[in-house]
């Protein structure tokens, strides 16, 4: 069959639509749970098969609507973890003003405030860092329990585990001297944090067992043989997944729930994290 210079332009301008169709709304929309066991030494005994539910940039309102981040909420409770971990960016920032979008994380936050597991932990990301404070408020108004350069400890029947959060390492300057808590050996220390590549300074005070982090989406465009189109500063590095960061802490990122720059995901859909704890 001959194929006329017209008919070559019209379907590759179907192709493209239909790429975009995809792109835009079946993958960005397509939530994806990703199970990983997490070898952890020394772990208590109690905290043997220790779950947690992992979310992150959301960028509520910008290309993320109210609906999707209520799927996100549906499909973890449906987990049942035992702890969940909300790493940053609720919002997008406008690039084009001083105006942050901050009003957006009142919504955002009510809506994750219906995880129903009792042991909710969040952190701030480089969009939430104009006004902090604000947002930290925001989110503990809404049982979000944030850890702003703080830690806290989980008790089962003695056994203990700590949960740590730090500033965003983007637009603030993490206080890492006082985000670790003084711990027994036996104590694991899981740090949420935002940007990844920050996870090579962490790794110097060697007292973090399990880094979360979220920050990249993934490069949210991933073009078969071509790098990740859109990386953030922080996080070009560790882009998704697991990684063991010298010998004592390991990092993993999440390819977060919403987009930034375009509304656009490919072969890099969005992700909830389900981690389990075991001994190594």
């Amino acid at each position: 069959m001959h194929l006329t210079r017209r008919g070559f332009v019209a379907g590759a301008a179907v192709s493209v639509a239909s790429l975009g169709l995809y792109a835009g709304e079946l993958e960005r929309h397509s939530l994806f749970t990703v199970h990983k066991t997490i070898r952890i030494a020394r772990l208590p005994t109690a905290f043997h098969g220790f779950t947690i539910a992992q979310l992150s940039d959301f960028h509520y309102r910008k290309f993320d609507e109210p609906r999707f981040v209520q799927h996100a909420v549906a499909q973890v409770n449906r987990l049942n973890p035992n702890m969940v971990a909300l790493t940053g960016d609720y919002i997008t920032s406008d690039e084009r003003s001083e105006h942050n979008n901050a009003h957006n994380t009142e919504e955002c936050a009510a809506i994750l405030s219906g995880i129903q597991c009792p042991l909710r932990f969040s952190t701030l990301g480089n969009h939430d860092s104009n006004d902090a404070p604000a947002t930290v408020a925001t989110l503990r108004r809404h049982g979000l329990n944030p850890l702003f350069n703080q830690h806290q400890a989980i008790d089962l029947g003695g056994d203990r585990l700590w949960v740590a959060g730090m500033a965003d390492a983007y637009f603030d300057i993490p206080n890492l001297p006082a985000t670790m808590p003084v711990r027994k050996p036996d104590e694991p220390l899981i740090l949420l944090g935002h940007e990844p590549d920050f996870a090579d300074t962490v790794a110097r005070y060697q007292e973090v067992d399990l880094m979360l982090a979220g920050h990249t989406h993934g490069g949210q465009v991933r073009l078969p043989f071509l790098p990740a189109m859109f990386l953030p500063g922080l996080g070009i590095k560790y882009v998704d997944g697991l990684f063991q960061i010298g010998k004592g802490m390991q990092l993993y990122v999440n390819r977060g729930v919403g987009t930034v720059h375009l509304p656009f995901r490919f072969n890099c859909p969005p992700e909830l994290t389900l981690l389990t704890l075991q001994p190594a």
